[in-house]
């Protein structure tokens, strides 16, 4: 289990023993998510810090850190192949980057408010993002919405696609 802390710490817990394994130091505030990559030797986090950082599971180093001085950024998850990160701003924009260089390689405009919550499909083609009280479905490829799903009356904190990617 990775947890993200309020106070600016990432821990690995094991489940079975419930024993802290890692303790990831770094962040200077709030950890707002942290998610291992697919392969799980690499987490990465995200903080109110404006930064981005991988950490290595073995030795609880530091890997790179993506410093954006981009305010918040809510909220970070790996692609299914471990080759790009996605991550939702406070300035309502979502962001990819490539994992080995760090550099971002596309930006997402389409929300009016901070991105809450974002994650891409199992086939690595499109990513759904929750804020203002829209869930908008992307393709990675061209950059575009492909759906919005409107209707909420408040935030949407966390969206989740289905296991076959048919629902979110």
């Amino acid at each position: 289990v990775v947890s993200a802390l309020y106070y600016f710490g990432v821990q690995i817990w094991d489940v079975e023993s419930k024993k802290l394994l890692q303790n990831f130091e770094g962040h200077t505030s709030v950890v707002f998510a942290a998610r291992f990559s697919p392969d799980e030797h690499t987490i990465v986090s995200c903080s109110r810090d404006g930064t981005i950082r991988l950490w290595d599971v073995n030795t609880g180093t530091e890997i790179i850190t993506f410093k954006r001085d981009l305010g918040d950024i809510r909220d970070v998850n790996f692609s299914p192949d471990g080759m790009y990160i996605v991550a939702g701003l406070e300035d309502s924009t979502i962001r990819l980057y490539n994992v080995n260089s760090g550099i971002e390689i596309k930006q997402l405009l389409g929300h009016s408010k901070p991105v809450l919550n974002t994650q891409f499909s199992h086939d690595g083609k499109m990513i759904v993002s929750s804020a203002d009280e829209i869930i908008c479905l992307w393709d990675i490829e061209s950059g575009e919405i492909l759906k919005q799903f409107k209707g909420h009356s408040d935030f949407v904190m966390r969206v989740k696609f289905s296991p076959d990617d048919k629902f979110i």
